[in-house]
């Protein structure tokens, strides 16, 4: 049984990184174990844990190839289409509503019957 090693907050050695860090260097964990752990401390709470992996064992973040770029472009304009009037709004409609703020604001009774 392996222990993971527990650094303080900001006092982790050269060669951990979080995943933002590694993302922000164009790499990737592929498929390492985590090598250790940071601990910010709180007052009231349990400790702020964040999970580092080893630099030289990290791999080049994978390209967007053409496939995915246009599966990404399809998912986000599904997610600014409203279910009611259809309409690409160029905001992402918000789960909570399930509908574009003008529809929500101005429902018309063919509208309203469509949604309940």
């Amino acid at each position: 049984m392996s222990t993971l090693l527990v650094y303080r907050w900001r006092l982790a050695p050269d060669g951990y990184a979080t995943r933002r860090q590694l993302r922000a260097l164009g790499l990737r964990p592929g498929g390492q174990d985590v090598a250790a752990q940071l601990e910010r401390p709180r007052r009231r709470r349990g400790p702020l844990v964040a999970y580092l992996y080893r630099i030289d064992r990290a791999r080049p973040v994978r390209p967007m190839t053409p496939a995915r770029r246009a599966a990404l472009a399809a998912a986000m304009a599904a997610r600014r289409t409203c279910p009611v009037c259809r309409q690409d709004r160029g905001y992402c409609i918000p789960r909570s509503l399930g509908m574009c703020a003008p529809c929500h604001d101005n429902p018309t009774a063919e509208e309203a019957s469509r949604v309940r």
